[in-house]
């Protein structure tokens, strides 16, 4: 074990790779090394740890220990998180049930998350619903399946008929009773989990409307959004994306809209679910040179539920998301463990629910403790100079492709740099300028193995998109790196066309 131990230690306080992506030969020796069958006499954990570290990691992505990861929105891990993450597997604690007189765990647990909220500028005491899942997608689910809870019970309301529970007697009855047709979803340019999550809580991802602003899709058009919220024997669920993945860009511009949104959702009967993935840390800023994105988070307190992703922004290790809502008791009447005397939780009084009861999973990690841990370490000044300096150098990033000739900037705003700069958030959009190269350049970017960056796609066309969100970054030596990469493959690429 000590052995083991002191392996993982090792790779922690090694220098930060230079590397992002294993080579091709990397892969296939890694690939060539995997144990095909299992053996009838174990290797031994010696042997098993040398396999491990020598054969099979030099095949892993090296994202969540390089700063110069911009792919998916991937924080990497702070040294209290990673600390408490050792600790949480030595420990392998089973936090699912309130035992207040045998652990502390839930009280942890409990207390991380309202640690989160102060960090997100909520009281911890309006948000009693809260609880950690493996990540956005699950916490997106728990919304949808508490906005169906609270729209059929409202619509239910309506018609004198109270008590109404999709999970006590099915979505098919319920609605049923509550004299309802159809159930959407409201929303802009939604995450693709939005779509996966009405699929499983029995919605259907044709149930997801779109109703954007013509010119500015990720905006709500407010005329359209009522026309669709006075649909008879309809009940509706808006979902805001706090921070659009594909460009960073946010759904709504201030408080007075985000009030006009809830006295429409109070007129009809709707829930308001923010997918704040990565864009709700955008409430730990102040509004000198973010005025754009604290706009864009004003008013999350008067919204319904809150999805929100550790290990994006909050740069804890990977399977950790976390879940708010306004609306405590709805949470038994969906999650709620029915006839199972061994999983009662503590006393009476207590105000600390097991959280088996208020979520999707019967069993899981100690997922609270890296958050704990990285809360109490950094507090909330230091995560908000940890995000000033990953938008700083997205914007660097953005005014070096705006004043490039070889790449352009995305979406194509005719307005001063100063303001379309103002409005970006970790998230840039690029494309090159020449469309053959715009085509490949994706892979010849990340064929460096310097940077990594997403491909994605803007108006049918390929796109690249760099996500900063790495606690580790420094804007002065990772720009420079960024721009020599970009400067070398437009080079590279009209070097190869001169040749023929």
């Amino acid at each position: 074990m000590k052995g083991l131990l002191a392996t993982i230690a090792e790779l922690h306080n090694s220098p930060e790779p230079n590397f992002v992506l294993p080579s091709a030969s990397c892969l296939i020796q890694a690939r060539e090394c995997l144990i095909q069958t299992l053996p009838e006499i174990g290797l031994g954990v010696p042997k098993v740890t040398k396999h491990l570290m020598e054969e099979i990691a030099p095949g892993f992505n090296a994202s969540s220990r390089s700063s110069n990861y911009y792919g998916f929105v991937t924080g990497g891990s702070t040294e209290a998180a990673t600390l408490a993450d050792n600790l949480v597997t030595a420990y392998d604690q089973n936090v699912q049930v309130h035992l207040p007189k045998e652990t502390i765990a839930t009280e942890v647990e409990d207390r991380a998350l309202s640690l989160l909220c102060e960090l997100l500028k909520l009281d911890p005491a309006q948000w009693q619903h809260r609880t950690f899942t493996t990540g956005a997608t699950a916490s997106n689910i728990i919304g949808l399946a508490c906005g169906r809870e609270y729209v059929i019970a409202e619509a239910a309301a309506t018609r004198n008929s109270f008590n109404v529970s999709v999970g006590q007697v099915g979505l098919f009855e319920a609605m049923h009773q509550a004299g309802l047709d159809e159930i959407q979803i409201l929303t802009t340019v939604p995450h693709s989990s939005i779509s996966k999550a009405a699929s499983l809580v029995g919605l259907g991802r044709a149930s997801v409307k779109i109703v954007g602003m013509e010119g500015s899709p990720h905006k709500f058009d407010m005329s359209l959004l009522e026309k669709n919220l006075q649909v008879p024997g309809t009940a509706s669920i808006i979902a805001i994306s706090c921070g659009e993945v594909n460009s960073g860009q946010f759904a709504t511009s201030g408080m007075d809209e985000m009030r006009q949104m809830r006295k429409l959702c109070d007129t009809y009967g709707a829930w308001i679910h923010v997918d704040g993935a990565f864009g709700i840390l955008g409430r730990t800023l102040d509004t000198a040179n973010y005025a754009e994105i604290t706009r864009g988070c004003e008013g999350m307190e008067l919204v319904d539920s809150i999805t929100g992703d550790g290990h994006k922004l909050l740069n804890v290790p990977y399977d950790c998301g976390f879940f708010l809502s306004r609306h405590k008791d709805l949470a038994q009447n969906v999650f709620q463990n029915p006839n199972a005397a061994y999983l009662n939780a503590g006393p009476a009084g207590d105000t600390i629910l097991s959280p088996l009861n208020i979520g999707i999973e019967n069993s899981r990690r100690f997922r609270a403790l890296p958050v704990y841990a990285t809360l109490t370490a950094y507090g909330s000044a230091g995560y908000r100079e940890m995000l000033k300096r990953q938008i700083n150098l997205a914007r660097s990033i953005a005014s070096f492709v705006l004043s490039s000739s070889d790449y352009e900037l995305l979406p194509q705003l005719s307005k001063p740099t100063e303001e379309v700069l103002a409005t970006i958030y970790i998230i840039v959009l690029f494309g090159a300028k020449d469309e053959e190269l715009n085509k490949n350049l994706v892979q010849m970017i990340n064929a460096t193995s310097k940077v990594y960056v997403s491909g994605t796609a803007w108006n049918g066309k390929p796109a690249c998109r760099f996500a900063v969100s790495n606690w580790k970054v420094e804007v002065a030596r990772d720009l420079s790196l960024i721009k020599n990469v970009l400067e070398s493959v437009a080079q590279e690429w009209k070097a190869s066309k001169t040749k023929f």
